[in-house]
């Protein structure tokens, strides 16, 4: 597709990430937040790479003899447990202090993780049987560009996972009101206009030659922090597969 070479990096987006790279990994950090929304974003890929890939839920390692790309990978919070699951994974981040401490730490802790700097239009060529961007969309400069790259990235009968806000009230509220202006969330990393409804993420996904499937809500209970749930006013995950 001819806007999949289009540059996608926003770089006032990958400045304000590579800042925060130091303290990635420390879950009571600047990313504290990810570190709360990654046990849900893990149960709903383990549930649709199970249901996808025709495995049957027990075993330790599903992902054995898949490739797998997370896509703004930061430092690697989901690309560490999906080569736990077996996956041969490549991170890709726009930011290179995050790609130095992602390698840094896959290192430290003997995991093979493929990490490279740039956009998703530095992946030419290359197919995965999975590919995940969670929380990136609603940063890069260009998301119909970004969308297309993504699906020239998947390989056939392979899966996309993605995450993103919703552009409501409610995540207006949660996100930027109170997560920015408390310091839950480091201020600035949210644009709420650049925020994309699933009827929009549809549109573009569909666009690029994809059928969407699973559609799920991603919201917060004060008893048990992040769950997955049918309510997608604040934020929402959604698969897609090549049609």
């Amino acid at each position: 597709m001819a806007n999949a070479t289009k540059a996608t990096i926003d770089p006032g987006e990958a400045e304000h990430f590579g800042k925060l790279a130091a303290d990635w990994w420390n879950p009571r950090g600047s990313s504290a937040m990810l570190h709360r929304l990654n046990p849900a974003r893990l149960a709903y890929l383990r549930e649709v790479t199970d249901a996808h890939f025709d495995s049957d839920g027990m075993s330790f390692a599903p992902l054995a003899g898949r490739t797998a790309l997370d896509v703004g990978c930061g430092a690697g919070l989901l690309a560490e447990p999906l080569a736990r699951l077996g996956a041969r994974v490549t991170g890709l981040d726009a930011a290179p202090e995050n790609i130095g401490a992602a390698r840094a730490h896959a290192a430290a802790v003997g995991l093979d993780i493929d990490y490279v700097a740039g956009g998703i239009e530095d992946l030419p060529s290359r197919r995965f049987d999975l590919v995940t961007s969670m929380e990136v969309i609603e940063h890069v400069s260009d998301p119909g560009a970004f969308i297309a790259g993504l699906a020239d990235a998947l390989a056939p009968g392979g899966l996309m996972v993605l995450s993103t806000p919703n552009r409501t009230a409610s995540s207006h509220l949660a996100m930027i009101t109170l997560g920015e202006g408390t310091g839950a969330i480091p201020k600035g990393t949210h644009d709420w206009h650049q925020f994309l409804t699933p009827d929009e993420l549809t549109a573009l996904l569909e666009a690029a030659g994809l059928q969407v499937g699973d559609l799920r809500g991603l919201g917060f209970s004060p008893a048990r922090g992040f769950v997955l749930r049918d309510d997608t006013s604040l934020d929402y995950l959604v698969t897609a597969r090549r049609v």
